[in-house]
């Protein structure tokens, strides 16, 4: 489930393109950030069912040893704490996955399989793997964090797997980290009895969430003028063209809020977008826009123009 903060990236995206391209056709940009909000479920539906072909994938290799005519009498009798692993084998029953992939069409570790061979020889060559399959009889804990170790150590740094998403969908390879973070976080608290919960069909929290990054797009381009006007003045060791695009939109995206989104606080925005330039902008960029921002706010506020509800002034 999306935050605010990735909506508010997603729409920064959006903006950018749209400021890079000569198509300025709104309509056909507000169908963009919504397909590329959508479309980040999919990546969350894909790497949960990864584990799980990397999970048959073991059980393949585990089913060959056992085969060869000089197997030794670890081939011949595997641990078997992978392929049994309770986790994996509760969101390989998860329904609502199931639905969704089926829907979707996602049949990527099928067509792909050479990905999930190479994972798994990842996997084979760490020392937490044999310690994992040298356990006597696991418990949900155990294999549990075993499958966190997984998505941290495997999946987040693996550079093939990056160009794979990349090649797959523009915008995935923004999207990666955040979605395994997330699957990581939810995989930390999950219970034998909440295993459904790492996968809940629906991108939004609820109808405000939403309409928040439509609404977000659509204001900073119709009152595009409205904010660089406030903006005036408020760089004077700057001139426009030396402030990176980013930065400039950033800046465009707080002001909006602080002007036509009533009930979002001001310190919210103003740290959201902070956290957002130290990710995606320049090393400088956050303290630049903090004083930017904080001037903005004071000048409002002075000309009484600053639009907040009882909520947006906590």
């Amino acid at each position: 489930m999306l935050t605010r903060r990735h909506i508010r990236v997603k729409v920064l995206q959006t903006l950018y393109a749209r400021h890079q391209s000569e198509d300025q056709d709104q309509e056909s940009q507000e169908k963009f950030l919504t397909q590329s909000l959508e479309q980040m479920q999919e990546l969350q539906a894909l790497l949960l069912l990864l584990i799980v072909a990397v999970k048959d994938q073991a059980q393949r290799f585990t089913q060959r040893s056992q085969q060869k005519y000089f197997a030794s009498d670890q081939e011949r009798n595997p641990s078997v704490n992978f392929i049994n692993n309770q986790l994996v084998a509760l969101i390989e029953k998860n329904e609502s996955l199931l639905e969704f992939a089926k829907n979707k069409k996602l049949k990527h570790w099928e067509q792909d399989d050479e990905y999930v061979i190479i994972l798994f020889n990842r996997l084979k060559a760490t020392n937490w793997y044999a310690d994992y399959l040298a356990l006597a009889k696991p418990s949900f804990d155990q294999d549990r964090n075993f499958i966190v170790q997984f998505y941290r150590k495997i999946l987040a740094e693996d550079d093939k797997l990056y160009d794979y998403i990349e090649d797959k969908s523009l915008t995935w390879i923004d999207d990666f980290p955040w979605v395994n973070t997330a699957l990581v976080k939810g995989m930390n608290r999950v219970t034998p009895n909440s295993a459904n919960k790492l996968f809940v069909p629906g991108v939004f929290k609820d109808k405000d969430d939403q309409n928040f990054g439509q609404n977000l797009f659509r204001r900073v381009v119709r009152h595009q003028a409205e904010l660089q006007k406030v903006l005036e003045g408020k760089t004077p060791n700057w001139d426009h063209e030396r402030i990176a695009d980013l930065d400039l939109l950033l800046l465009q995206m707080g002001i909006c809020e602080f002007l036509h989104f009533p009930s979002i606080p001001v310190r919210v925005s103003i740290n959201e977008y902070l956290e957002i330039a130290k990710e995606y902008s320049t090393p400088k960029s956050s303290l630049f826009i903090n004083g930017i921002l904080d001037n903005v706010v004071k000048d409002l506020m002075a000309g009484d123009q600053l639009n907040k509800n009882e909520r947006g002034l906590r």
